[in-house]
């Protein structure tokens, strides 16, 4: 087995210096998740390892399939961030000698002795995005990257892990230039309400996401004109508007609580301007949904070129949320107690059935502990995607995996939110099944 060690500032201080001694002599594959905190996990890494004069090269990838592991340079060390952990045995099974893992999910196995881990799971299970741990690896290797800092944020956000604050990410915040002020979460909050509220998915609002003409009501009620043709951004608000916008907000969407829609906006600070890292994280997102992870990746080394494309491509994914949610609002969906599942076909890209599964998981339509799951096609395969309605509840990663090991395919994620990807011709098997285990849970519960 692998070494596992007690602290994580234990953990991550011997296997930085084991990975700076074997980098010395051995060039280095970077291979890391598409997800905001996956990226932004290779472009810490990746600043680093130039700053240190370490041969490297980086791959971003969608999921880590056992032929990939299987096709992987022995002759390199392998370094996996924000992926791995549930690969274990694929590893162990591969002729791989060097393997670093920094990553902050489950773990499927023991640790073989070809890998050297950073991953809380090992010991406190301190909650921490993989950029949060790869930022404090790399400051180990190199103490001069506290410009970094903001980058591990922006992973964090990206993992909706901003309320998990403890020590190791304070840590963190105080290193960026970042920017921490209390508001109403809706995002940006640096753009113009009636853009802002327009897509507005967290939280979900009937009548006024998607719907320019439900934006402007919204805003007349709540007293907030435009000046000279233009409407403030969150920002801008003072405190009496402020108030009068949440009003009108939890009015329709009386599940909102208070507690969940204000908190903390993270700016932080890109091509010299002061960014929400909600939104970048969102346009990091949409740039790998559509096969565009190094437009992600060089947005983040904050390469001119990129800024462009990326927010042209971050509007597309926006018209396609909103429409992908125009469907799914009509569509004939499969309920059954505590349950809902929408399979969409070929109707709504696949790339977003997560996120709208997770727009849907915010809706007052929904009790606390429902499962949502969202279906769509991709090539001769369904994407699905669960949420558990409040984080309550039942384990959907397990359930999930329970369908699976008997269809085949591939799971990941999270206790609440999940997802898996299967062959289309198991497709009524897999609803049949996925329908049979959420009735169990549910007699269990």
């Amino acid at each position: 087995m692998g070494e596992v060690i007690g602290s994580l500032e234990v953990q991550i201080d011997s296997v930085a210096s084991q990975f700076l001694e074997e980098s010395k002599t051995k060039e280095v594959l970077v291979i890391s998740h598409f997800d905001t905190d996956g990226i932004s996990s290779a472009a810490i890494m990746g600043k680093t390892l130039k700053k240190l004069d370490i041969i490297f090269s980086l791959k971003i990838v969608k999921s880590l399939k056992p032929e990939l592991i299987a096709n992987l340079p022995e002759n390199k060390i392998i370094l996996f961030l924000d992926l791995a952990s549930g690969s274990l045995s694929h590893i162990q099974n591969s002729n791989l000698k060097k393997v670093f893992i920094i990553d902050h999910h489950e773990i499927d196995t023991i640790v073989p002795s070809n890998v050297r881990i950073v991953n809380p799971q090992l010991n406190g299970k301190e909650k921490i995005s993989s950029s949060g741990l790869v930022y404090l690896f790399c400051k180990k290797l190199s103490p001069e990257i506290k410009n970094f800092a903001k980058l591990a944020i922006l992973g964090m956000v990206g993992d909706q892990m901003e309320k998990e604050i403890d020590k190791l990410n304070h840590e963190i915040l105080d290193h960026g230039e970042i920017k921490k002020k209390r508001g109403l979460l809706i995002y940006p909050a640096t753009r113009p309400l009636n853009r802002t509220l327009e897509y507005a998915s967290h939280p979900y609002i009937p009548g006024v996401t998607g719907d320019q003409k439900g934006v402007i009501e919204l805003l007349r009620e709540a007293g907030l004109a435009p000046k000279t043709g233009k409407y403030k951004s969150v920002l801008e608000l003072d405190s009496e508007e402020m108030e009068r916008l949440v009003t009108g907000i939890m009015l329709r969407n009386p599940k909102a609580r208070y507690s969940e829609i204000i908190g903390d906006v993270f700016l932080i600070k890109m091509y010299n301007k002061l960014e929400d890292a909600r939104e970048l994280s969102a346009m990091v997102n949409a740039c790998s949904r559509f096969g565009e992870s190094n437009t992600a990746l060089q947005l983040l080394m904050e390469v001119p070129k990129a800024k462009k494309k990326a927010e042209s491509i971050y509007i597309k994914h926006k018209q396609n949320l909103i429409s992908g949610l125009d469907f799914v609002s009509k569509a004939e969906k499969i309920k059954g107690r505590g349950y809902i599942i929408i399979n969409t076909k070929d109707n709504v890209k696949d790339t977003i059935v997560g996120t709208i599964a997770s727009i849907l998981s915010y809706s007052p339509e929904y009790t606390e502990g429902t499962i949502i799951t969202t279906m769509a096609y991709y090539e001769d395969k369904i994407k699905v995607s669960s949420r558990s309605v409040g984080k309550n509840g039942r384990n959907v990663r397990e359930i999930l995996s329970n369908i699976i090991n008997q269809v085949g395919g591939e799971v990941g994620g999270h206790e609440f939110a999940a997802g898996c990807i299967l062959k289309q011709d198991k497709e009524e098997e897999f609803i049949q099944l996925l329908k049979k285990n959420l009735e169990i849970e549910m007699i269990k519960v």
